[in-house]
């Protein structure tokens, strides 16, 4: 394996975690490690598991969840303007979630999304989904701006003010990282416009002719990952790069040097099974994907005692992402939810296979980490001040 494929690999992600891991259980870095808190983190997840999915019928971790809250399924609105090919409405498909998932990063506490088809405001995560779902239905990510499609030329021309109008910004209903986000999405235009090679149509639903055509209709989850860093990868803020190629989701830590982890990737690529698989492609191996380094789970971790701050003043000071304290958090929360999700299968007599852990994330760990939260905090936020720039968390 090169050293390029193995940094966008679930093996690299996993390396830096058990790194930091082990440097931390040596009482080095930033946070301490209570492992008699491990149990009743797990058993916090069961519980949530029983509360949302009684039956355990739990759909993988993805953003279709987001498009689906106050038990409004969303997406059957899309589907019933679809036709009878399988393979154009997974396009059409990919056209949705793939920017709504780049447009997925932290909102902010004080933002909402007021839907008028349901009287409902939502927020975060949702209020995001519900968001971008409408604008994407009302054709703004097309270019003859009323089309049930996503183009680079749409997306290239996209400005703040266009963002701001589709998620209700106003001075007294801020959204964090209006501007990166933005960015984000032009970036996408250009790399769609760019590389007709795994984007077929200059359009992202141009993905599932590339996989069918490189992999016919049975792809690893992993090879489906390196398909979304390989085609994404350019779109990412300029950070870190190997022979020429943006790491993406890879910071540089002073003492344990280059850590990886692909949080939006992998949030992609879990979004992505769910059409590939309704096209008729079969994907194995998910459980080679990590779990996402981001604040719901990492919150949990925090909030349950499991992950405790050397330094108390910690948790009210402000952290960029690049900071050596956010990077242990991060990697420190994948290397637990792996141990949490191999406790949570044996607890429910499941196999990694049947079970995997995109069902942990989404049935128990997710969920918990914010259950959580609303009991520690109003509002519900992360249990430390995060400097996000709406590209990260």
């Amino acid at each position: 394996m090169s050293k390029l494929d193995y940094l966008l690999s679930p093996q690299a992600i996993r390396e830096s975690a058990q790194k930091v891991y082990q440097a931390t259980k040596k009482g080095e870095g930033h946070f301490r490690i209570d492992d008699t808190k491990l149990a009743p983190t797990v058993e916090l997840v069961l519980e949530t598991f029983r509360q949302n999915y009684p039956t355990l019928a739990i759909p993988f971790h993805s953003r279709w969840g987001h498009f689906r809250p106050a038990g409004v399924d969303r997406v059957r609105w899309l589907e019933a303007k679809l036709g009878a090919d399988a393979l154009e409405n997974a396009r059409v498909k990919f056209d949705l979630v793939i920017p709504s998932v780049l447009l997925d990063a932290g909102a902010g506490s004080a933002w909402r999304y007021h839907e008028q088809e349901t009287d409902k405001d939502y927020n975060r995560s949702e209020g995001l989904g519900v968001a971008s779902f409408h604008m994407f239905m009302k054709g703004q990510f097309a270019a003859d701006k009323k089309s049930l499609r996503t183009d680079a030329q749409a997306l290239m021309n996209l400005e703040s003010h266009e963002l701001e109008q589709g998620f209700q910004v106003s001075s007294v209903n801020p959204l964090v990282g209006v501007e990166g986000r933005v960015k984000l999405l032009n970036n996408l235009g250009e790399v769609l416009e760019a590389n007709q090679q795994i984007f077929p149509g200059a359009r992202p639903g141009g993905m599932v002719d590339y996989l069918k055509a490189r992999y016919g209709m049975s792809l690893k989850a992993s090879e489906l990952l390196r398909a979304v860093l390989d085609g994404l990868g350019p779109i990412w803020p300029g950070r870190l790069s190997h022979e020429g190629v943006n790491l993406g989701d890879a910071w540089t830590h002073s003492q344990h040097g280059l850590l990886v982890f692909h949080k939006l990737s992998q949030w992609m690529t879990y979004s992505l099974v769910e059409p590939l698989e309704e096209a008729g492609f079969r994907i194995t191996d998910v459980a080679e994907l990590t779990g996402l380094a981001e604040y719901r789970n990492g919150g949990l971790l925090i909030d349950s005692g499991l992950l405790t701050f050397k330094n108390s003043r910690a948790q009210s000071e402000a952290h960029g992402p690049e900071s050596d304290l956010i990077l242990e958090w991060r990697a420190l929360t994948v290397y637990f939810l792996d141990l949490i999700a191999a406790d949570v299968q044996k607890a429910l007599g499941k196999t990694p296979a049947e079970f995997p852990l995109a069902r942990v994330l989404e049935g128990g760990t997710w969920w918990a980490g914010r259950r959580i939260a609303a009991l520690k905090r109003e509002g519900g936020g992360p249990p430390l001040n995060i400097v996000s720039d709406g590209t990260v968390f």
